[in-house]
């Protein structure tokens, strides 16, 4: 028997996934977290689920994790003091950086901006010029770069950034400078911006560059120390870390370019929920991870999820690969409050967090929550987890009242349902940003919920924006995990050339998409991955001449041949297909290729998927009472589940609530949730079913 583990660190809990490869069989687990070493509670979590399956420790072949250490990092401010060598003249190109000010008209006025990662009095100027096309304007100085390593040294610095200007199209000074503080700076690690993110662009490129050496000394040791802690308990299995756009790399590979995990969290939730889809027979759908402070929303097509270029955590955006998730500040922590000035019901985006936490939990919270809102309306049973967590109805009213009394309404449960309206409007607008902004419309995708928060208001969500079948995965609140054990190894290279069609033909284009490929193959290989197992797909940075920014075009290799400029052609029209999707208009003007890209993917982990027994349409023997919920503005009686007990082909007539460990799944009048052999419930208004 052998058995691969998924790893998912939040901010409050820990949560574990144990799968038997062979049947599919998955074991869960939920630990607190231990944000002073996340390791410890990693592996109190491995222990225990080890325990409940009855699966000794060393029949664990293979560590997937998802991990928020970069994340926190940044979020926290305690990254390592970041020494940056720059070339001579773009000692500020941090303090400079986009003229963008976030925020409405005269933002500016009360934006405090935030301070760079590498601070300006540990950046360095060095002598030394490379030109756009790679050729040397200026030999370096070394005896100067000997010195400006020596003053970051006497400051203390406890990580290196190297970023010189056009290093993307010749990275000799880059290395050599690296080999200068190897000497100058023993023990100090150092990001190269020709490694980390060799693309146009001085300062995306320098402040990605600064970030991965913000983070490295922190994931380098954690990595490490996770790896000790599993050996050290019998784990031999390899461990891999999830990046932010969804793929696996190896442990060493994480901890040397950890930029690229700070969305890792969101992306297994994503990862697992193109999993759970695929079972279900729906590529195409959205994702919808509600928890206790935010949701977080994405876009699947053709069980591919959709991926940008930048990544942003809190201040912070970086030039790094990251599935397309977008955030809102709703969860089910959300404050509800009424401004004096408007005496307008809002919701979030502030949090009463894990402590005290909402009303309902009686651990001293008083403000009115999403939570309590859910409580009083009866979707929330009292009685969680199997009796485990106890919810108080009567504190969470009076915390309710207190909207109530503000907004003049008659009842509480009134109060209740306008929370419950605003925290879904708030997050059906961030769905409408990852679907009808991008030119795709919500009813032509299925809707995936999960979080420990998201089966709630998910039936209310499929209502707003018409995306059938609402899938509720099994085990939703440990989801994440599920899609850490559930991907595969992964590597991206990239090649900028900004070069005009005219000056290209399919030739040079295919040599260098072989390059890039031979390039991922080989680190694929290096992590164990036989290149004949191995996948590759291309993609290309195009825009219009004179334009400032480019779309990303998925290239077809197969079409570039050795003469001629089908392949070209192929690419430009692919170009002005998008471009007319986004912005509804192409131009008649030259197209210009700025960056190739290739990516190697492993093969998908050969994981079995769970089958339910059969066992009809009548879900009575899943019925275990019946509870009273308020909903369209009265009170109805409804149903309630135990998941646990629900078989292949159920049907649960709304209004009704499906309970289990980790989540509680609300299913609403006119609606039916339908029990797939997978074990999601899909949930359709009753006249699609």
């Amino acid at each position: 028997m052998t058995y691969r583990l998924g790893v998912d660190v939040g901010g409050t809990f820990t949560d574990i996934l144990l799968i038997d490869e062979a049947t599919g069989t998955t074991y869960r687990a939920k630990t607190s977290s231990t944000p002073q070493d996340q390791s410890v509670g990693v592996l109190r979590g491995i222990e225990r689920v080890c325990a409940d399956a009855g699966v000794p420790m060393p029949e664990i072949t293979e560590v997937f994790h998802g991990t928020t250490v970069a994340t926190n990092a940044i979020l926290e401010g305690k990254g390592a003091r970041v020494g940056l060598v720059t070339t001579e003249g773009f000692r500020q190109v941090l303090q400079i950086a986009r003229s963008f000010v976030p925020g409405g008209l005269a933002g500016w006025i009360i934006w405090p901006k935030p301070e760079p990662l590498a601070a300006l009095e540990d950046t360095v100027e060095v002598r030394g010029r490379i030109a756009a096309d790679g050729g040397v304007v200026t030999e370096l100085d070394e005896a100067d770069v000997r010195a400006k390593l020596a003053t970051l040294r006497t400051a203390g610095i406890e990580a290196l950034s190297v970023s010189l200007i056009n290093s993307y199209a010749n990275p000799d000074h880059e290395r050599r400078v690296a080999e200068l503080a190897e000497q100058e700076l023993p023990g100090v690690p150092v990001s190269l911006s020709s490694s980390v993110l060799p693309e146009l662009r001085e300062y995306e490129r320098t402040v990605t560059t600064v970030a991965n050496a913000a983070v490295q000394p922190q994931v380098a040791r954690y990595v490490a120390n996770l790896a000790d802690k599993l050996g050290g308990s019998g784990v031999d299995g390899r461990l891999c870390i999830l990046r932010s756009d969804g793929g696996l790399v190896s442990a060493e590979s994480a901890a040397d370019n950890p930029v690229n995990l700070l969305l890792s969290g969101p992306a297994g939730g994503v990862t697992g929920a193109t999993w759970v889809a695929e079972q279900a027979g729906y590529p195409d759908f959205l994702t919808f991870d509600m928890g206790g402070t935010s949701t977080d929303v994405a876009l699947v097509q053709g069980l591919t999820p959709r991926v940008g270029r930048e990544t942003t955590v809190g201040d912070l955006t970086v030039r790094a690969t990251s599935v397309d998730v977008r955030t809102v500040g709703a969860g089910g922590g959300s404050i509800a409050h009424v401004p004096p000035l408007t005496q307008a019901l809002r919701v979030g985006p502030q949090s009463a967090g894990a402590s005290p936490g909402p009303a309902a939990y009686a651990a001293g919270g008083t403000e009115p929550t999403v939570t309590d809102a859910n409580v009083v309306l009866g979707y929330l049973p009292t009685e969680l987890a199997g009796g485990e967590i106890a919810l108080d109805r009567d504190a969470a009213c009076a915390a309710v009242k207190s909207i109530a009394d503000a907004t003049g309404l008659d009842s509480v449960e009134a109060a209740a349902a306008g929370i419950v309206d605003i925290v879904n409007e708030n997050m059906f607008g961030a769905l409408r940003l990852v679907s009808v902004q991008q030119g795709f419309d919500p009813r032509d995708f299925a809707l995936v919920a999960f979080g420990g928060a998201g089966p709630l208001h998910a039936n209310a969500l499929g209502r707003l924006t018409g995306a059938w079948p609402v899938i509720i995965p099994p085990s939703p609140g440990v989801l994440c995990a599920y899609g850490d054990a559930t991907t595969n190894l992964r590597d991206e290279a990239v090649r900028t050339l900004v070069r005009r069609f005219a000056e290209l033909d399919d030739a040079s284009v295919k040599s260098l998409l072989t390059e890039l490929a031979g390039k991922v193959a080989g680190t694929l290989a290096e992590q164990g991955v036989p290149e004949e197992e191995q996948r590759i797909v291309y993609s290309a940075d195009l825009r219009y001449h004179g334009q400032g920014f480019e779309i990303p075009v998925t290239v077809d290799a197969d079409g570039f041949g050795d003469d001629g400029k089908a392949g070209l052609d192929a690419l430009r029209a692919a170009f002005d297909t998008e471009h007319e999707r986004l912005f509804s208009f192409v131009l008649d003007a030259e197209h210009e290729l700025v960056t190739l890209r290739a990516t190697a993917h492993g093969p998908r982990p050969r994981v079995a998927a769970a089958a339910l027994p059969e066992g009809g349409a009548d879900a009575s023997a899943a019925r275990t009472a019946e509870t009273t919920i308020w909903v369209t503005g009265a009170e109805v009686e409804a149903g309630v589940y135990d998941r646990s007990r629900l078989l292949a082909g159920n049907v649960v007539a709304g209004p009704a609530i499906v309970t289990e460990m980790d989540s509680t799944t609300l299913v609403l009048p006119g609606h039916a949730a339908t029990v797939h052999p997978s074990g999601s419930l899909l949930i359709r208004p009753i006249e699609e079913n």
